[in-house]
């Protein structure tokens, strides 16, 4: 995994060549930053730093200043951005591509090159993309699975020299969700915090995000705590959040409850029943806690209440915000049932 090359470079057990490729931005940046300040001194930047895009400027130009010796350090970097030449694009600049394959097999001793590639695929027939995954460290900056996203937080926390609970992990991506960046953010903040991070530390310091605001407010509905539920609508209304935004979250809640619910009364288990609809297994518990304040044919009702308010928002039939008030205050119609 990408922890293992970057675990090299900060142990300064640098490759000549490095290749990341990948449309997740968050592990080509921060590739790119870790040899920035790991290779180079701050005073060697100046002299010993080059970043060339590819799209602009010809190759031969950028391994040329590859093979010039390092000035005051020890090293070199040069970073090789959009390198389309990997893939079947075609770009504005012709490419002396003889002239890197040279390079490739025998890279200057004083110099770190790296390939960054935000592209989703490279072309794997073509020969010097084939030599180039032989010769150099190779990063896929792909988006992440649910077990490589557990496994970067613990690692991300590790950094820090901190434990994370498993169930905490779980709280982090359905409150934070996937995005690389946000979670750096809060497992940073929370590694001020403490050394040990359980499900109360998440609760209490993590940010949350519009969906889990609106799981809240779901929650308030569940329970017919309309006017808590109503006080947490103002709110997004304030933070800025479009009403339809909002009733299109809170009508994917709703449906989420009902299929929770089908499948669980089909005999499916929790984890069985988030791999078949693909969502986080701690959103199936929770709405499978949901669930239980429901009949079927409340949840079905709930969701036609929902389909018809989605419709009158978007023909303009009534103001925005007075449809979901009255969507909340229609609610209160019938009891709670706990099943």
């Amino acid at each position: 995994m990408v922890f293992n090359i970057w675990k090299k470079i900060k142990k300064k057990q640098f490759a000549s060549l490095y290749l990341v490729y990948g449309t997740e931005a968050f592990l080509i940046n921060e590739t790119k930053q870790l040899l920035v300040h790991h290779v180079l001194e701050k005073e060697e930047i100046e002299f010993n730093f080059s970043s060339y895009d590819l799209e602009e400027t010809p190759i031969e130009t950028a391994l040329e200043d590859a093979e010039t010796f390092p000035f005051i350090g020890d090293k070199r970097l040069i970073i090789l951005q959009n390198p389309f030449f990997l893939t079947s694009a075609k770009g504005k600049v012709d490419h002396h591509l003889a002239k890197l394959e040279a390079y490739l097999k025998e890279p200057a001793p004083y110099s770190i090159v790296v390939f960054l590639a935000p592209y989703e695929k490279l072309d794997e027939r073509r020969k010097l993309t084939k030599e180039l995954k032989r010769k150099a460290e190779t990063i896929e900056a792909k988006k992440l699975n649910e077990r490589e996203l557990k496994e970067w937080i613990h690692e991300r926390a590790s950094l820090h020299s901190i434990l994370i609970d498993e169930d905490a992990v779980d709280l982090l991506l359905l409150l934070v969700g996937t995005n690389l960046f946000l979670l750096t953010s809060e497992i940073d903040k929370l590694a001020l915090y403490a050394k040990h991070i359980d499900i109360h530390t998440v609760e209490k310091l993590v940010s949350r995000s519009l969906e889990e605001n609106i799981f809240h407010l779901v929650d308030k509905i569940v329970h017919r705590k309309i006017d808590e539920a109503l006080r947490i609508f103002y709110d997004l209304l304030k933070q800025n959040q479009e009403p339809i935004k909002i009733l299109s979250i809170i009508s994917g809640q709703f449906r989420l409850i009902y299929q929770v619910k089908e499948l669980a009364r089909q005999g499916y288990g929790e984890k069985q029943i988030a791999g078949y609809l693909k969502v986080h297994p701690y959103r199936v518990k929770l709405a499978a806690g949901q669930a239980r304040f429901f009949s079927n044919e409340e949840l079905i009702r709930k969701i036609d209440l929902l389909s018809q308010a989605d419709y009158e928002m978007k023909t303009g039939a009534m103001n925005k915000v007075l449809i979901i008030e009255m969507f909340l205050f229609k609610l209160n119609d019938t009891p709670i049932k706990q099943s």
